[in-house]
């Protein structure tokens, strides 16, 4: 029986990250992970192979619509999907086996097997018992459906499935609008398939900001995305090779039907706490199946801590590794510590969208007085010799104080440009602080300052 400082249950962008914290403090630690290779659902079947998809399919509507008018002569490109996803796994093993190398660096133990929590300090993975001070869930989540909707992997899929599919689909039914769900729409809109997305929701991207929420469907929907909002799904039907998605109008209660030959479900997801042992030692779980904790991840049993997709927050990647350093420096007896109101969120379609803070609903709701500095890439000449001038930035700022409060992105890099605004909130900046700042010119970052310009005298460029 080996003893340890630390065992963490998951090797996930929560677990490991805090493994190999835990290890570089000096705790003897320990990781339970049960696929064959680390890196939980985000480098196995989430986050990574998505963007690789996301970037193969792009690169790939760029030659179809912008390569004759930049002057790049090419033969009509044709889609060899079984070679996209050869170079998915590729991207996907690379940063499998560089997390492996990280805990052979750090010294941290591979415990291969599915754990299980037998009792205090104690957790047994595939019918052996290890000892540990502290135990850290890190479980991650699972895809999550609705009533009346089967996934089968193979007609009806979930993210999982739909990042395997042998050929692209002449037909794709989307369920649900949020993040997950618009990202593999868009691969598959770009590569040829007709996508309809069915949003129980009267909007897309739930609990974005309002305006970029708008203006992202436009873009979508002139992108060849179709949308069916403010709309129930009642059932899907499938046979070996079709499905047929039955819905009814939340507005009028109209009823129809969509034809697909394959339908996603991106309808959320959920804690995975299955097999974990958790009624049994004790430990609280929410209705939600939400593993609850104190402000220092502690759940109510003593050397028991949870981070992640398993407790309550968004269930974002960053975040989980946030939490896992946290818990890491707390157990090592620092000041561990996470800033949830400056988490960022991003969505990597074309254009990316990208938000941290405030949104003017929350603003508004919150009684607070604001003022908004925006700018659109229309006006940033970088963007426009890219054929990227759709979007704009969107700067939230205290109507006093000018601290900013939020910001939000819709265009090209988002996802990258977001992070300027997450360390200006971080240290408590003004955006006249970003707008003082000197940006190099050509770059899509010039619109992040003439954003901050125009919650002032107003931008340059607009």
């Amino acid at each position: 029986m080996a003893e340890y400082d630390v065992i963490i249950i998951g090797a996930g962008p929560g677990g490991y990250v805090c493994a190999i914290r835990c290890a570089q403090l000096g705790l003897k630690t320990a990781c339970v992970e049960g696929r064959e290779t680390l890196g939980g659902t985000c480098l196995n079947v989430g986050c990574i192979p998505s963007k690789a998809m996301l970037h193969a399919s792009e690169l790939y509507h760029e030659s179809v619509t912008h390569f004759e008018e930049m002057g790049l002569k090419v033969s009509a490109p044709k889609i060899d999907l079984p070679q996209m996803l050869k170079y998915k796994q590729s991207s996907v093993d690379s940063n499998t086996k560089g997390v492996e190398f990280l805990f052979k660096k750090n010294k941290v133990d591979w415990l291969k097997g599915y754990g299980k929590i037998t009792a205090k300090g104690e957790v047994t993975v595939d019918g052996t018992a290890h000892k540990a001070k502290n135990i850290v869930i890190a479980t991650g989540s699972e895809p999550a459906s609705i009533p009346g909707v089967e996934i089968d992997e193979k007609i009806v899929v979930s993210s999982t499935g739909a990042l395997e599919l042998s050929k692209v689909p002449k037909k794709l039914a989307v369920i649900g609008a949020g993040v997950i769900g618009l990202e593999l729409g868009s691969v598959y809109a770009r590569l040829g398939s007709e996508v309809t997305v069915v949003e129980f929701l009267d909007h897309i991207t739930p609990g974005m900001d309002a305006e970029i929420s708008k203006a992202f469907q436009k873009m979508l929907t002139k992108q060849g995305l179709k949308f069916v909002l403010n709309t129930a799904v009642q059932s899907v039907s499938t046979t070996k090779t079709k499905a047929t998605v039955t819905y009814k109008s939340r507005k009028d209660e109209a009823e129809g039907s969509l034809d697909a030959d394959i339908v996603l479900v991106a309808t959320g997801r959920k804690p995975y706490t299955s097999g974990l042992g958790l009624e049994e030692v004790g430990v609280k779980v929410s209705d939600r199946g939400m593993v609850e904790i104190d402000s220092h991840w502690k759940t109510n049993v003593d050397g028991i801590y949870a981070i992640g997709d398993v407790v309550k927050g968004p269930m974002l990647a960053h975040k989980a590794e946030d939490e896992g350093m946290a818990v890491a420096e707390t157990l090592a007896g620092q000041a561990g510590h996470v800033n949830y109101d400056v988490i960022p969120g991003v969505i990597y379609t074309a254009p990316e969208v990208a938000n941290v803070g405030k949104t003017e609903e929350q603003l508004k709701a919150d009684g607070k007085k604001y003022k908004v500095g925006k700018f659109p890439f229309m006006g940033n000449a970088r963007a426009k010799s890219h054929f990227m001038g759709d979007g704009f930035v969107k700067i939230l700022a205290d109507a006093e104080t000018d601290r900013i409060l939020g910001c939000h992105v819709i265009g090209p890099s988002a996802g990258e440009l977001i992070h300027e605004i997450c360390v200006a909130m971080e240290f408590g900046a003004a955006a006249e602080d970003v707008a003082r700042t000197c940006h190099a010119h050509p770059t899509f970052s010039e619109a992040m300052r003439e954003a901050a310009l125009a919650c002032g005298d107003g931008a340059i460029h607009a």
